[in-house]
């Protein structure tokens, strides 16, 4: 891992211990749910990123349409010659 490490005290169901144990092992249990945990996290902040990114992207399109409306006319000058 590289980086330093502190121990806890953390309450699991015994099911999911016993799953954990048979997926990594009793003496890999700590890197598996390290690795769990930094994935998890991950897909928290990229869901927080999307979220604020979907947020931005309508805000900017009610902009981007109420500007298009404003400018309208001068959009559609000169159309009717053609």
């Amino acid at each position: 891992m590289g980086t330093q490490t502190s121990r806890i005290n953390v309450t699991l169901p015994k099911d999911l211990i016993e799953s954990v144990n048979q997926v990594a092992g009793p003496r890999s249990r700590s890197r598996l749910i390290s690795e769990s945990l930094r994935e998890y996290i991950a897909k928290i902040k990229e869901d927080e990123l999307e979220k604020q990114l979907e947020e931005g992207y309508r805000a900017a399109a009610k902009e981007s349409i109420a500007l298009a409306c404003e400018f309208e006319t001068a959009d559609l000058e000169g159309w009717d010659e053609y």
